[in-house]
């Protein structure tokens, strides 16, 4: 018996240590997760080069073959003062046009509560910021309410604030006032979005130069990971308002003349500049499905890192691009072979480019090569410029609208010519399409990179994967009636919303109707002016809004709380009410079960349950009518009466929803969460609200009389004493200029490299760029390396200038 009792003891000890293992490792599992958990992108704003506005003018942008580059606009005569079209002229740019932004003057700021004094001092940026943030946020089905202190970290990736330069003058102080500091740091950038909008998690302005947003964004998904924040909302800004920039970037000749980025094109001379802003909103994937928000795409993984100890601190490291890459890929949990289109940086410079294409082979050609199918490249910065600060952004909602649509946007036009022979696209298995492009069959997965690389040394690379849900069910035969509900601060601003939404219902697939009204009821903030209409279809709903907007916009002055449900008698005709609407609205019945029997209580407990409370009154029968109940309530002394239940049983949701609209228009906080049809999602390409825009602008200072500064380096012509076909007046010649570029009393050491003597990559170019002034471009500058010794390159360069001249 004793033996039995063992036995059993021991089979009851191994079963509960198998269970307790089993937990163990599904909690490793848990945790491992955790670190490197998928995270969805849920929604957008954007406001890019040629003023696009929305993420559907964005995408068709990218499907279209246009440039976004336009002449400097008029209202910053700072950029035009400073244009000459010979480079090199000190203190001059080079470069008249560039991707602007049509807009940027133009700002709400009564919607977001900002006076017109301090709106007129804040920086551009930080207005755009605010529009796009709310956009993503309305997108992304999330209602900002102030007072929520929603849980939602900023993470902006910004570099310059130049608007507050024209309030600068050392000899008038008079115009700095206290929104000087708060208008243009870039701290306040991150922080105003948050405080405009009452968001409670870590807010961080980064700047690493052109990889800030990215670098953001790799922030954004560990903090998420992390638990810092339930949703990050990833943002980049960069605004072309100072020529001090504009001329330093020319003086080291990184720009190109004609103002595009001719990425991987033999064309490459530089890059162009952009300006826009963009933002887009993460959580995590199992979180944004059980909520059903639109997913637009994965993120799959992220990794940064820093050149080290490169060549010079502004230029690209092939070596650290390759290490990113692969850690990104690690992070994600993707193969090499998976990924079907990288997202380049493609500045389209002669030096960057061969670095970054030779970084992608390092890391992904030799997988690519195997599997036979060509990796395609592409980079937006050739059709809209390269936004620097927010050109990870930039790319980064570009890849997110690749992968939802499928389908790859040429990167290059037929016309723009050869690809750059520097890169060896003989031995790789990439390609730059010329064509938009289904994306390849053959591949199993759509999975996509972004690289973005900071002239300060940071490099991040992004792993995104195209989300794929699970088939929808087939909408009810029979719709049932919906309630649409709109609101704005203005009734302009209202009925500008309502013909937009009516558009939609109109031209949209009219099976979306439940899920168009769920989300305008549960994904957008409920203002001061409303309407509200009810309807079975797109099309009653549509007529029901230009109904309402024909007549004057309905301000409630106070909110009602309370109402009183009228039941005239014991009518058994509410018990089989409360079936009907509980049969029309599930949820709302699942959440409010009341625990009485009582039809009259349940009715009460339906209605209540929507956020208003509900007290029930008897009143005589009056055999006259056919209304078995009606609400009441009183609004400014003003008292209304909307009946709940009367007339044929069919009608009966309709009535329940006509009495929550007339709630809802006395300016009633409603809970309308469990008016959501079965099936019904959040969808991400409503009209988002419609700003009421005026300008906010400080004109520039008037410029005084430019005066180029004498300084060591600059363009001379060529001195009558050196005779080009003398080697030897030429190599002196070069050593003085050398010395003048680098700031030298004396001639630095001809064993030793440009770089090692305190060149970098921006003297390099305005050394070569010297000698191509004085002796005519012969040696391409490309040829020239800043790793070989000086006495070497000053030997190249003379070699090649006395044999032109024919010495």
């Amino acid at each position: 018996m004793s033996q039995v009792i063992d036995e059993e003891r021991i089979r009851r000890l191994m079963s509960e240590q198998l269970e307790l293992s089993r937990r163990l490792r599904a909690r490793i599992r848990e945790l491992e997760g955790r670190n490197n958990h998928p995270l969805a992108v849920v929604g957008l704003g954007v406001r890019m080069p040629g003023g696009l506005d929305t993420p559907e003018q964005y995408w068709d942008f990218l499907c279209d073959d246009g440039l976004a580059l336009s002449p400097i606009p008029t209202d910053r005569p700072g950029l035009r003062d400073v244009f000459d079209p010979r480079p090199g002229t000190p203190g001059r740019s080079y470069v008249d046009q560039a991707g602007f932004h049509p807009r940027i003057a133009e700002f709400d700021a009564d919607f977001f509560g900002i006076s017109h004094r301090e709106a007129e001092l804040l920086d551009p940026q930080q207005r755009m910021l605010l529009e796009v943030a709310w956009e993503a946020m309305e997108r992304a089905g999330i209602a900002v309410r102030r007072k929520d202190r929603l849980d939602v970290g900023v993470f902006l990736g910004i570099m310059a604030s130049e608007y507050t330069e024209r309030l600068e003058n050392r000899g008038d102080t008079s115009r700095i006032d206290p929104y000087y500091t708060t208008g243009g740091g870039l701290c306040f950038a991150a922080g105003r979005i948050c405080h405009v909008m009452g968001f409670s998690g870590p807010t961080v302005s980064v700047d690493t130069a052109c990889s800030s947003s990215l670098t953001a964004l790799h922030l954004a998904v560990r903090a998420v990971r992390a638990g810092d924040c339930r949703y990050a909302l990833v943002c980049g800004a960069n605004l072309l308002l100072s020529a001090n920039l504009m001329v330093s970037l020319c003086q080291t000749g990184a720009l190109a003349a004609d103002g595009r980025s001719k990425s991987f094109l033999a064309s490459a001379d530089g890059y162009g500049r952009a300006e826009g802003v963009g933002a887009v909103v993460l959580m995590r994937l199992e979180r944004a499905e059980r909520e059903g928000r639109p997913i637009l795409a994965v993120v799959r993984g992220t990794a940064t890192n820093h050149d080290g100890a490169a060549s010079s601190l502004t230029a690209p490291n092939g070596q650290a691009q390759q290490e990113v890459i692969t850690a990104a890929l690690a992070d994600a949990g993707v193969r090499a072979e998976e990924v079907g289109w990288v997202e380049a940086h493609g500045t389209g410079t002669p030096l960057g480019d061969p670095v970054e294409v030779g970084a992608l082979d390092g890391a992904l050609g030799e997988a690519v090569r195997r599997r036979g199918t060509p990796l395609l490249l592409g980079s937006v910065k050739a059709r809209l410029g390269h936004l620097e600060a927010a050109s990870g952004i930039a790319a980064l909602i570009k890849t997110v609208l690749t992968l939802r649509h499928g389908e790859i946007p040429a990167a290059v036009g037929q016309d723009d010519g050869e690809l750059n022979p520097r890169i060896p696209w003989g031995t790789m298995r990439f390609e730059v399409p010329r064509r938009k492009a289904a994306w390849p069959r053959s591949l199993a997965r759509k999975v996509a990179g972004i690289n973005s690389f900071g002239m300060s040394g940071t490099n991040v690379h992004a792993v995104l994967e195209a989300y794929e849900p699970e088939p929808a069910g087939s909408p009810d035969a029979a719709p049932r009636p919906e309630l649409l509900v709109l609101s704005a601060r203005s009734p302009a601003a209202l009925f500008e919303l309502a013909g937009a939404v009516s558009e939609r219902l109109r031209n949209g697939d009219p099976t979306d109707s439940a899920s168009i009204c769920h989300t305008l009821r549960v994904g957008r903030v409920p203002f001061t002016y409303r309407l509200a209409v009810v309807g079975a279809t797109s099309g009653e709903l549509a007529t029901g809004l230009a109904a309402a907007t024909s007549a004057p916009a309905h301000r409630p002055v106070r909110a009602v709380r309370c109402a009183t449900l009228v039941v005239p008698g014991d009518s058994a005709l509410v018990t089989a009410a409360c079936a009907t609407i509980a049969r029309a609205f599930p949820l709302l019945a699942s959440e409010t079960q009341p625990a009485s029997v009582n039809p009259v209580l349940a009715l009460a407990h339906l209605v209540g349950g929507l956020g208003v409370r509900v007290d029930v009154r008897r009143a005589a029968t009056d055999d006259r009518s056919d209304t078995v109940a009606w609400l009441e309530w009183e609004t400014d002394r003003q008292p209304h009466r909307q009946a709940l239940v009367e007339g044929p049983e069919s009608v009966w949701p309709q009535l329940f929803l006509r009495a929550v609209a007339e709630l809802f228009l006395s300016g009633a906080e409603l809970r309308l969460d469990t008016l959501r049809a079965p099936g019904a999602r959040l969808v991400g390409d409503l009209p988002t609200y419609p700003f009421q825009r005026r300008r906010f602008w400080i004109d520039e200072p008037a410029a005084v009389g430019f005066r180029p500064s004498e300084r060591s380096g600059a363009a001379v012509p060529l001195d009558a004493a050196v005779d080009p076909r003398d080697r030897e007046s030429v190599e002196a010649d070069l050593a003085a200029a050398l010395r003048g570029v680098l700031g030298a009393r004396e001639d630095p050491d001809p064993t030793l490299s440009f770089l090692d003597v305190g060149g970098d990559s921006f003297t390099f170019a305005e050394f070569t760029s010297l000698v191509g002034r004085r002796y005519g471009h012969g040696a391409a500058a490309n040829d020239l390396s800043p790793h070989a010794p000086l006495s070497e390159l000053v030997a190249t360069i003379a070699d090649d200038v006395v044999t032109r001249a024919g010495g």
